[in-house]
């Protein structure tokens, strides 16, 4: 089994930072049809957010064994839906954010205890 390395808080801010504003990572804005999407689009803090759980999230699926990836996908379906039924709602959608990038940040702790690396 070939174990990639973590990435470093400095590399995953870096690609946040480089992704181009007003464009969320996990979608194209221009294209952006339902009211989350549009709602996460005109929100700076929620665009970068957004980029951030994709940027946490692709890493996250290239390091994980295959059976995990499933799962991974599969609690990123559901959040995309709940993202979605919060709508415009600014306050829910900032929520469903905070606590999607926590769930990310603890794979990575977990994956970062089983080293090593």
């Amino acid at each position: 089994m070939i174990v990639k390395p973590l990435p470093s808080a400095v590399t995953v801010i870096c690609l946040v930072l480089l992704a181009s504003p007003g464009n969320a990572a996990s979608f194209d804005c221009a294209k952006a049809a339902s009211a989350d999407e549009k709602a996460v689009c005109s929100d700076r803090e929620m665009d970068d957010q957004d980029v951030e759980m994709s940027v946490l999230y692709n890493r996250l699926k290239q390091l994980v064994a295959m059976g995990a990836r499933g799962e991974l996908e599969t609690s990123q379906t559901a959040w995309l839906k709940r993202r979605e039924a919060c709508g415009s709602d600014r306050a829910c959608l900032s929520k469903a954010y905070a606590d999607r990038l926590f769930q990310l940040r603890m794979s990575f702790d977990e994956l970062a205890k089983r080293g090593p690396f």
